[in-house]
């Protein structure tokens, strides 16, 4: 059996799923500003938020303008 392997982009629920968290609570963080909205094909890049996650890149309402 092969292991199971996370999808390069993904959909809402997907994301959220990913991420052990409901829907809802995934939206809120996005529209919240603590995690990026989806790419223009209305898919999340997981290895975004897998960055953002571990704390490897700044969470998008962290972010900065130089």
């Amino acid at each position: 059996m092969k292991p199971e392997r996370a999808p390069l982009f993904a959909s809402e629920r997907t994301a959220a799923r990913l991420l052990d968290m409901k829907p809802t609570e995934f939206r809120r963080l996005v529209d919240d500003g603590a995690l990026p909205g989806p790419t223009s094909f209305d898919r999340w890049d997981v290895s975004e938020l897998t960055a953002i996650m571990r704390g490897h890149k700044p969470k998008v309402a962290e972010g900065f303008e130089l």
